[in-house]
């Protein structure tokens, strides 16, 4: 079974009014929360006078949006729509994922696709088995896949017959952003949201940006931004670590291992997850650049 080690950490803090401040209101005690969340360890850290309420609002929405976009719970709108291939009156979390999706496929050349989960699943597996598909398995699987074979509207998302969706690529960014959506509407500053990708709304409680240090070297400062890094051998299939778990949708076969990781910064954490992945499918620079480019307030930090 494919695994990856993940820890949620979610740290904000109060703003205070300006009135608080001119008369010196001191600032709450730091709470903690730790338990677990997105199938992962998870720390809430708060300095609010209301963290533990405050906490249990914000882990009963990251509960709402697994119900909506995870593929692991079976009775999820993802999980029903691709065993019914079809799905009436679809939560609007689910249609703004995959419009954003949609959008970065396209300016990806393709080369992210949310319907090469019947590709992952048959790579999944197979390693489970002890061996790759065979390549007519994968052209087999191939024939299902294809972003144009999925239509969405409020009323109803389609599936063309055997086809499935995977949020792999995007879905952690996404539930990071409408976090940090709940905490500024719950008058929190100076957040730093890890679902696997991060998500500042403000910078650093000491002051400066949040300092995020690089799998492969460096960091990179934020603050009222999101980074999200991909790796194409950042998870993988097969124990020996040479299949990837970033598919390809042109060839069905996991990315080859062009860069060892992408680090890539934009308004949203699900737009920064999106590029990120479709970055480790992309071997040209500039090919990278452009994708990015076509988003406003997106940016390569790093790609090595």
């Amino acid at each position: 079974m494919l695994t990856r080690r993940r820890l949620l950490t979610i740290s904000a803090a109060l703003a205070l009014t300006p009135a608080a401040l001119r008369a010196g209101t001191p600032p709450p005690a730091e709470r903690l929360w730790s338990g677990q969340a997105l199938g992962a360890r998870a720390s809430i850290r708060l300095a609010h006078p209301d963290a533990q309420a405050i906490s249990g609002r914000v882990l009963a929405e990251i509960d709402r949006l697994e119900n909506i976009l995870s593929l692991y719970r079976p009775d999820s709108a993802l999980a029903r729509l691709n065993r019914d291939g079809a799905l009436d009156a679809p939560p609007f979390e689910l249609l703004e994922c995959l419009s954003l999706a949609g959008a970065v496929h396209g300016a990806s050349g393709g080369r992210f696709d949310p319907s090469v989960q019947p590709l992952w699943a048959l790579w999944a597996e197979s390693a489970a088995a002890g061996h790759q598909p065979a390549p007519a398995e994968i052209a087999a699987r191939r024939a299902v896949v294809g972003w144009g074979g999925v239509t969405l509207d409020s009323r109803r998302i389609t599936l063309r017959p055997g086809a499935a969706l995977t949020l792999n690529g995007i879905g952690q960014g996404y539930v990071a952003d409408r976090v940090a959506a709940l905490l500024t509407a719950e008058g929190l500053s100076e957040i730093l949201i890890d679902t696997g990708e991060f998500r500042a709304l403000g910078g650093h409680p000491g002051g400066g940006a949040w300092q995020i240090t690089l799998a492969a070297g460096g960091q990179v400062g934020l603050s009222g931004r999101a980074l999200a890094t991909s790796s194409p051998l950042g998870t993988t299939f097969d124990q020996a670590g040479q299949d990837g778990h970033i598919i390809d949708p042109a060839t069905g076969s996991p990315v080859a291992a062009d860069w060892r990781e992408i680090t890539i910064s934009a308004p949203s954490a699900a737009l920064a997850d999106a590029l990120s992945t479709a970055a480790c499918v992309t071997p040209d620079r500039d090919a990278i650049a452009a994708m990015v480019a076509q988003f406003p307030g997106a940016r390569v930090e790093a790609a090595v």
